[in-house]
């Protein structure tokens, strides 16, 4: 007879599989292991009020700090189509990659996903008597912008529609320069 632990064991034994390969691997790439501890621990960090005053444009500062939005089809980055990435303006830190980016006809920066789901937070936004999900960074809860769901130009259906006042782009050629060599396989086409 199918009992729950019948059903349960095959899934048991396919974490305990997985567990062990992810293990070995590690263990077979010191080399990485060693890499990976010698990333700077504390390499973003969020300047205060005063410094992003001076170095933000009146433009970057409305949109990451107070929660802006520039205009449509009149911004840096919307048909941007180099292969890069996209940092926070605030931080620095990376948040969306060229790999991610399609052209949509909303007139804003479109993206399927971010670089590392765990640097970007969602948030309830009711603003303009509407429901919608906001989109900040992590680290430095900049306002990047909205995210959208069941977008029929998406690839994949989802829209995080950035503004990009609250971006800075690193060209590829310059990522290796500029600190962000880790990201680019990231956007380089065909890898």
């Amino acid at each position: 007879p199918v009992t729950r632990w019948n059903l349960l064991l095959p899934a048991a034994v396919l974490a305990l599989v997985l567990v062990a390969a992810s293990a070995a691997a590690g263990a077979q790439n010191p080399e990485r292991q060693e890499n990976m501890s010698q990333q700077e621990p504390n390499r973003y960090t969020v300047p205060d009020d005063a410094e992003l005053r001076r170095t933000l444009s009146p433009l970057q500062y409305h949109v990451a700090r107070e929660a802006g939005t520039e205009m449509p089809f009149d911004n840096a980055y919307w048909r941007e189509q180099r292969p890069e990435i996209y940092v926070d303006i605030v931080t620095g830190e990376p948040l969306f990659s060229s790999r991610d980016k399609y052209l949509s006809s909303c007139g804003w920066p479109a993206f399927i996903a971010g670089l590392d789901e765990d640097l970007l937070k969602e948030v309830e936004d009711r603003s303009f008597g509407r429901l919608r999900t906001e989109v900040r960074s992590a680290l430095g809860d900049t306002h990047l912008g909205h995210v959208f769901e069941n977008d029929p130009e998406s690839p994949n259906g989802v829209r995080y529609c950035i503004n990009s006042a609250s971006l800075r782009f690193i060209p590829l050629e310059e990522m290796e320069a500029q600190g962000y060599g880790d990201y680019l396989p990231e956007v380089q086409v065909g890898e």
